[in-house]
């Protein structure tokens, strides 16, 4: 496991449990003066944006925690599972949020300091597009889902932050009906941003193969080898920081023992510099012995 992948992908969960903590607090009192169902809309959303990234937080150091008797492939589902728990905290908050707009859609009332309620939506802007930038930050260091996941709905919270600023200008200049119509549009693209994070989550449980691109870049390493006639059985996941992958290699009958180990081994200490941090394992067959129909993935890298 790389060390610096946890201290950062911490890291980043601790700041995003600061952040939603601080913008609850601003825009719990701007709701209360102004009564703004937008935001209302925005400050249920960052609760659950708290509640998410809480349980992100303890559920990235599970998954950190080195592989032992019971779980030899290490913890790194849990990852997977911070990101579907966020998914369902957010559709959860969607119900409520949907209910109240219909019903200010029904019964539209004027906002109260609607300018006291832009000013705080702008800096709630600020203060999410900070975060959202330091866990892009994160992502390209680290690739973690989790942090994915919780980016994808911060970055759902800076959209929102956006449009209770131009539903409260709309009140502003006494389209009294903006507010709840941007609070239903907000709550459509949360739901949309929520149901991306649970598929992404599910796939990932699933064990679902690397991209084809990082699945080529693999064949690519193992077929450089000249005596490599042939690669089959190609078998590739992710489970929180680690990447597994598996693949057999063909190699000629005669060949010896000795030197098909040492195939294998300078082979998986490339393919795991390519993907770090990654296990590795390569079975070497005899070319004669690989059935016919796994001939067509030989032929095509050759």
């Amino acid at each position: 496991m790389n060390n610096n992948y946890g201290k950062l992908v911490k890291k980043a969960t601790y700041f995003a449990v600061i952040f939603a903590f601080i913008l609850i607090i601003i825009k719990l009192f701007t709701w209360w003066i102004t009564g703004s169902v937008s935001l209302l809309a925005s400050l249920f959303d960052s609760s659950m944006d708290l509640l998410a990234s809480a349980f992100n937080f303890v559920l990235i150091r599970y998954s950190l925690k080195p592989a032992d008797e019971e779980h030899r492939f290490g913890h790194g589902k849990a990852e997977s599972l911070a990101a579907l728990a966020q998914s369902a905290f957010i559709i959860g908050s969607i119900v409520f949020l949907l209910l109240n707009s219909i019903k200010l859609l029904l019964n539209p009332e004027p906002i109260a300091y609607p300018l006291l309620g832009i000013i705080i939506s702008f800096v709630s802007v600020v203060l999410t597009l900070s975060l959202v930038m330091y866990q892009k930050r994160i992502i390209k260091l680290t690739n973690s889902q989790a942090i994915k996941a919780d980016m994808l709905h911060y970055s759902s919270d800076l959209m929102m932050n956006c449009a209770v600023i131009i539903a409260l200008i709309l009140s502003w200049c006494g389209i009294i009906y903006a507010d709840a119509v941007f609070a239903l549009l907000i709550g459509g693209y949360i739901l949309f941003s929520a149901s991306k994070i649970a598929w992404i989550a599910i796939q990932d449980l699933l064990d679902k193969a690397l991209p084809d691109t990082d699945n080529e870049r693999i064949l690519d390493i193992a077929s450089a080898f000249s005596e490599v006639h042939g690669i089959h059985d190609l078998k590739t996941r992710r489970s929180g920081p680690m990447t597994f992958i598996q693949l057999h290699i063909e190699l000629d009958d005669n060949m010896l023992l000795l030197k098909a180990h040492a195939i294998a081994d300078k082979m998986e200490k490339l393919i795991s510099q390519e993907f770090n941090p990654a296990e590795v394992i390569i079975h070497q067959d005899p070319l004669s012995v690989v059935p016919k129909e796994k001939h067509r993935l030989r032929e095509k890298l050759n």
